[in-house]
């Protein structure tokens, strides 16, 4: 097993540890002290602090301000990314995001249509930092990553299958691994295989936009795919990612503020939203 495997387990059991505590804190209307949560969590308050900073980058304190639940405001009025960038240079239609060293490509309309048929799409489970995720991939990149820690590892390959009834399944996680590894900030290139009907992947890209840290409105995304009164589409759109993490559907929020749905589970939206906004802070300026 190589080391970063065992990290991605670490990282991975954190998470656990992390999600009661983002359950504790929520039943919680005032701020609770690393003391206070490491007695409910039957762990030492030295051993929750480096758990925290370790995995966040931040002291549970700090971590505590973005789980906030009004973290998500914060972020759309500090960091909100309009995406007029990206309707400025227009969206592609596929190619190369250098910044996230990220590259994709779409199945035709075509292919998509007929469910997958002809596809070969290999499967994999792999541990991340937000708990066990399905990965699945064809000849080309990454075509899903699906969290499982709030539905369960069946449920989730289900709802994954399902979205491309014709194509043929296969399990081999080596096939995935250095994608898998590089989505989670391992060595080596990104690459997806976008297989979706055209607005939606319109949507996708758009999402790829958004810069770690920062947040968009469904709005926002409305105007960029050329599209500014099919917000709820948009929103229909975002929700159908098959690719989380990568194709960020986390930094999508409404235009309140408020969080909005995520299809693996508002924890993991939560979690996500504060772990880039920790890093942000932890990043050499």
């Amino acid at each position: 097993m190589n080391t970063h495997v065992t990290q991605d387990q670490e990282a991975s059991y954190h998470y656990k540890l992390v999600r009661r505590a983002i359950e504790r804190l929520d039943a919680s209307d005032a701020p609770v002290s690393l003391e206070e949560l490491a007695q409910e969590m039957n762990l030492s308050p030295t051993y929750l602090q480096r758990l925290f900073s370790k995995w966040a980058g931040v002291s549970p304190k700090r971590y505590q301000q973005f789980l906030a639940l009004d973290h998500a405001r914060f972020l759309l009025r500090a960091h909100h990314s309009t995406l007029d960038t990206a309707i400025e240079t227009g969206l592609s239609g596929g190619g190369r995001l250098h910044d996230m060293f990220l590259r994709w490509e779409a199945m035709s309309p075509g292919t998509y249509a007929k469910g997958g048929a002809g596809l070969t799409i290999y499967t994999g489970w792999f541990d991340s930092p937000f708990g066990r995720v399905l990965g699945m991939g064809t000849d080309i990149g990454l075509c899903g990553m699906a969290f499982a820690a709030e539905a369960g590892d069946d449920a989730t390959y289900k709802d994954m299958a399902a979205r491309w009834p014709e194509a043929a399944f296969v399990e081999n996680k080596d096939k995935l691994d250095a994608w898998m590894s590089a989505a989670f900030g391992g060595a080596g290139e990104r690459k997806l295989h976008l297989i979706g009907a055209p607005f939606q992947i319109k949507v996708w890209e758009a999402l790829l936009h958004v810069p770690s840290g920062h947040v968009t409105t469904y709005s926002d995304i409305a105007r960029a795919v050329g599209s500014p009164k099919a917000v709820r589409a948009v929103g229909t759109a975002v929700g159908k990612n098959p690719v989380s993490w990568l194709i960020p559907c986390h930094r999508a929020l409404r235009k309140s503020g408020e969080l909005g749905g995520y299809h693996w589970g508002t924890p993991i939206k939560r979690a996500m939203l504060a772990y880039e906004s920790a890093a942000r802070e932890a990043a050499p300026r």
